[in-house]
């Protein structure tokens, strides 16, 4: 089993002079980042939708075994809630596609108010091939139950095991990878 390690994100100014270099370029930071972990999770993506080039800058930057998570855009986690969300979906993986092999889970963050509902989840589920290596992380305690579980375990998709002041996620395996 491989494990691989890194931080969700890499450009931090704030790391200057303790990670990168003092006055390290931004410009620097992925390629010196990616010498030291072999996988990081993109925030960036959060907030906007990724585009080709920029993803390929990204792969540029990196060496051929270093993974790429990508968070998915807000549009599908917050702003549409899971629902209708078929063409970001789509727009999104296929964007993501163009990491090829160095594309690591792609991560849907749900927000903390979004509370468990079957029809919906299973709705998204089903606008996800089954090879999309994706990870749910449930930010409301009402989704970590069998039934949601179950539903995971059926399309492969992993329970983000995430931990926080107010909630942490159970240990529970619904794929054949996992993600913390």
């Amino acid at each position: 089993m491989a494990i691989w390690i890194g931080t969700s994100g890499y450009n931090y100014p704030e790391w200057r002079g303790s990670f990168y270099p003092e006055r390290f370029p931004a410009a620097k930071m992925l390629p010196f980042y990616a010498e030291r972990f072999p996988t990081v999770e993109i925030n960036y993506t959060f907030y906007r939708m990724p585009t080709p080039a920029l993803l390929e800058g990204w792969l540029r930057a990196t060496p051929g075994h270093f993974r790429i998570t990508l968070k998915a855009p807000k549009r599908i986690t917050h702003d549409a809630r899971l629902r209708d969300c078929g063409d970001s979906v789509r727009q999104f993986l296929e964007v993501a596609s163009t990491l090829g092999a160095q594309r690591g889970a792609l991560l849907f963050q749900l927000p903390p108010y979004l509370r468990k509902d079957l029809p919906l989840l299973d709705a998204f589920l089903e606008s996800l091939p089954h090879d999309a290596r994706a990870t749910l992380e449930f930010r409301h305690a009402s989704w970590f139950d069998d039934e949601v579980f179950a539903r995971l375990r059926e399309r492969n998709v992993a329970l983000c095991i995430a931990d926080s002041e107010k909630l942490s996620a159970p240990l529970e395996q619904t794929a054949d990878f996992g993600y913390f």
